[in-house]
């Protein structure tokens, strides 16, 4: 990975304006913010720079506009809860370029914070217009982004901006680069992936890059059942994307001449229905899943197998759980890997990166999210990292 900024490499700040990126995309209910994990994320860059004295303007999206005022995805309703968070207090800007900007960085004293509005409310943000990145950027100093879950997106606050203002990566995105490089960039081998998910289809691109960069590529969830059916396994009733098994065989073959090994399970958790603790529930080999019956999860002395496998593992990147474990007891086999990982994270021999919804909701289910070296909060970002492409947030830093 290319060198890029970070907040060490900027001079004297005071009174200078800062436009920093974060995510405010904030779960809602009834008017009030729910979950403030994304503030909590951003604080560490706000708070810096607010200390050292600049003017920090939050640039964010926030919901789905589309270039439209919309009311109630105005950033106006997430202000108290970035004041709650920060401890800070913060000035709302209804807009995000402009005179009325210009007149509140006059009214904004040294180390004062504000949030603007709602980026997608302008439509040149999704197109990444070079009129409107002008107009953002003339009311500023220096761009810092801290939003490493919108990187994926080549808009004007989160690409544009790079370009025009000295560009600096925020403490957050800093903490994300350096994990993810750790992970995939310049890993210590042999190096692990757990992927699983419901379907193939959905992280198809991500199987298929990992092949050529992992030593151990551990399929769980839904998919491990399309890879099963691959290799001529009858999977009963389980979700299986049948029209897949010639793509699932396609990365079996590049995983072979890559030199990766695919752990698929040889033992599986099974049920005629899809229930807590049902009455059918049964372990079983593989081969033996009668026609009426669905795999729900790994087996136990399957997942011991994967334990193994993962303590001669140096690195591990993790993405999507082992089987279906918002439903007890089908969260057994992601449980109890997920604590392997966290006991050799903590031991010091395993690295070990995990991202997405899903997964960072297993983890905490299991108990050891704060055991992971790095868990990324971002989803489409994260995916679209483990399929091998360049981020063009992560790109404009870079130049």
């Amino acid at each position: 990975m290319t060198a890029f900024k970070t907040l060490d490499d900027l001079g004297d700040v005071t009174g200078k304006v800062a436009l920093v990126r974060v995510d405010l995309n904030l779960p809602m209910q009834d008017g009030a913010v729910t979950d403030d994990t994304r503030i909590r994320a951003a604080m560490p860059t706000v708070l810096e720079l607010a200390d050292k004295g600049a003017k920090v303007l939050l640039l964010a999206h926030f919901g789905r506009p589309k270039g439209e005022r919309v009311s109630t995805q105005s950033l106006s309703m997430v202000v108290g809860a970035v004041q709650d968070t920060l401890g800070r207090e913060v000035m709302f800007v209804p807009e995000i370029a402009g005179d009325v900007v210009k007149q509140a960085i006059g009214i904004l004293r040294a180390g004062d914070i504000a949030v603007l509005e709602n980026t997608r409310f302008w439509k040149g943000e999704e197109k990444n217009d070079p009129e409107l990145v002008k107009a953002i950027a003339a009311n500023a100093d220096f761009y810092v982004n801290d939003a490493f879950s919108a990187a994926h997106r080549a808009h004007a606050t989160t690409e544009g901006l790079a370009h025009v203002l000295p560009a600096y990566a925020g403490r957050s995105m800093q903490a994300e680069l350096e994990a993810l490089e750790k992970a995939l960039g310049n890993p210590v081998r042999p190096v692990a992936a757990v992927v699983g998910g419901a379907k193939v289809s959905s992280k198809l691109d991500v199987l298929k890059h990992l092949v050529g960069q992992v030593d151990h590529l551990i399929i769980g969830g839904g998919m491990a059942n399309t890879f099963l059916a691959a290799r001529g396994v009858d999977v009963g009733k389980s979700l299986c994307e049948h029209d897949l098994t010639g793509t699932a065989e396609e990365i079996m073959e590049a995983a072979d001449k890559a030199n990766c090994t695919i752990h698929l399970p040889y033992e599986v958790v099974v049920s005629k229905e899809f229930a807590a603790n049902p009455p059918s529930l049964r372990t079983s080999n593989v081969h033996e899943v009668a026609a009426d019956e669905m795999i729900l999860d790994v087996g136990p002395t399957a997942v011991e197998a994967l334990a193994d496998a993962l303590k001669t593992c140096r690195t591990l990147v993790w993405n999507g759980p082992l089987g279906a474990f918002e439903t007890v007891p089908f969260d057994a086999a992601t449980v109890a890997l997920a604590k392997t990982a966290a006991a050799l994270t903590k031991e010091g021999v395993l690295v070990s990166v995990a991202g997405g919804g899903d997964t960072v909701a297993a983890l905490h289910h299991a108990g050891v999210a704060n055991d992971f070296s790095y868990i990324s909060t971002a989803g489409g970002a994260f995916l679209e990292w483990m399929e091998g492409r360049e981020l063009p947030g992560v790109a404009a830093l870079q130049r």
